[in-house]
């Protein structure tokens, strides 16, 4: 089972260190981490994409994160309404003949081209995990060189609340 965990910590040397060192002691798999400025100067957001064989060890982990001097707050946004993102840089094999159908299998991702040569092309895809990878699904058969992803990076969306008033209701 695949968790993502949000911290929010000091941004100082060794942290990154100390929170997967944490992880690792725990016998998390890390599957992608994301580690970025806020918009608080000297703090940095850090997302983890971990498997969990255990649920339960998930509540114990953020309660030991939590402990961590340097963490300032930490979440399982899982099961939380959240916007992932991910960026992705994939080089496709694409001879001159098949150009025009690869290029009709992108559009709707989207993706941009950012490098071309005589016979690879390098796209730039951005979006939720499972975009990245149907992406990809598709251009395997043209032949990948290359990837390179970034990890996803997330967080929850905004609750908002709306009162509606009476008198404004349309009929």
């Amino acid at each position: 089972m695949k968790r993502i965990i949000t911290t929010t910590v000091i941004n100082q040397s060794g942290v990154l260190n100390r929170v997967t060192g944490l992880l690792m002691k725990r016998q998390f798999n890390i599957e992608s981490i994301t580690v970025g400025h806020t918009e608080q100067p000297g703090m940095s957001k850090m997302t983890f994409v971990v498997h969990v064989e255990d649920p339960g060890k998930v509540e114990q982990l953020l309660k030991q994160l939590q402990k961590q001097i340097d963490v300032i707050k930490a979440n399982d946004i899982t099961d939380k309404s959240a916007v992932m993102r991910e960026l992705a840089l994939v080089k496709v094999t694409t001879p001159p003949q098949v150009r025009s159908e690869v290029q009709s299998i992108v559009q709707p991702f989207r993706a941009s081209v950012i490098d071309m040569s005589k016979n690879v092309t390098t796209f730039q895809v951005t979006g939720d995990p499972e975009k990245i990878e149907a992406f990809i699904d598709l251009m395997r058969p043209y032949g990948i060189k290359e990837i390179s992803r970034t990890g996803v990076t997330a967080f929850t969306r905004e609750t908002q609340r709306t009162e509606m008033k009476p008198d404004l209701i349309l009929q």
